[in-house]
């Protein structure tokens, strides 16, 4: 009994913890919300030029044909052939389903099952595929963060009560784990053995091409939410890039969908004071509403679509 219960706390732990820190962020916004009136938020998202807009929605619509490269190299991997035009349309449709929705583990392999399947691919091939797009991300994720902590460290808030004072050892830690990923992968024999089953290791080629990928995909991220930031507010873009990653990161890490609220406070906490907090809520509202839900919404034209096309079919 008491090992049962120990298991379900122990399963239940994350998901305690990504609520925990959901209801955190949102205080903190609300605090935000509160010191600026709704107007003054508004009153910003009426004041970024038209130029800046359209900008953001074309970095977003390249920024969403770069991750199709995750999905296009991962049929590299699985040495499977299939049409371009159809891995990019399931893997657009995936990542702005998983990027809003969140749960991607579950979104976008749904979505992935449903139209590779349909295309021939196996249900073992679209399984690898999806280890892949998962594997290759985080690798991306923690190459590019690592590099940008390192030579640019941050700053931490006192408030966040961290062991350290900037986002140098997060830096260090993250390259630690590419570096021995790519040990393993050069070094032990390409593929790792976990129970029964045998996954094997991306070549080194098409990991540095991951990380490219991932590398020019938040860069492009990045560039979006830059543009939206009130003119003047003195961040380099480099300088920004950081605060961005950091972010995003932390969005990641606490597992809350589409990193909602901890992605903002995290922006929140680390804009220099200079800048007004209103205008940065304001930004990002904007920034959720192009790089996120007008993706979603083509995407779930596309999806209906298709399936109305494949109802037709058969």
């Amino acid at each position: 009994m008491r090992s049962s219960i120990l298991r379900f706390c122990l399963k239940m732990l994350p998901i305690l913890l990504a609520l925990l820190l959901f209801v955190a962020s949102i205080i903190m916004i609300t605090h935000e919300l509160k010191a600026h009136s709704l107007q003054s938020i508004w009153q910003y998202l009426s004041t970024i030029s038209k130029s800046h807009k359209i900008a953001a929605i074309a970095l977003t619509g390249f920024g969403y044909l770069v991750m199709t490269g995750y999905d296009l190299l991962g049929f590299r991997y699985i040495n499977q052939s299939l049409a371009p035009a159809k891995i990019a349309l399931t893997a657009f449709i995936s990542y702005a389903v998983g990027n809003t929705i969140g749960f991607t583990a579950f979104s976008g392999t749904a979505i992935r099952y449903r139209f590779y399947g349909t295309w021939g691919v196996s249900k073992l091939k679209i399984a690898q595929l999806i280890i892949f797009t998962h594997l290759t991300f985080w690798l991306g994720l923690f190459a590019v963060s690592g590099v940008v902590f390192l030579v640019d460290p941050l700053s931490l808030p006192a408030i966040l009560h961290l062991p350290f004072e900037s986002a140098h050892p997060i830096g260090i830690i993250f390259l630690i784990f590419v570096s021995i990923y790519f040990l393993i992968s050069v070094f032990g024999k390409g593929s790792l053995k976990i129970g029964s089953e045998l996954i094997k290791f991306p070549t080194p080629k098409i990991s540095l091409a991951s990380i490219s990928v991932a590398a020019l995909d938040w860069g492009l991220a990045s560039a979006v939410l830059y543009l939206l930031l009130p003119v003047g507010h003195g961040l380099s873009f480099s300088g920004f890039f950081g605060i961005y990653i950091l972010g995003l990161t932390a969005g990641l890490i606490s597992s809350v969908p589409g990193g909602l609220g901890v992605f903002e406070t995290v922006i929140l906490l680390l804009i220099p004071a200079t800048v007004s907090n209103a205008d940065v809520l304001g930004a990002l509202i904007a920034y959720r509403a192009i790089y996120y839900f007008l993706p979603l919404i083509v995407a779930l034209i596309l999806f209906m679509v298709r399936e109305i096309q494949q109802h037709r079919i058969t």
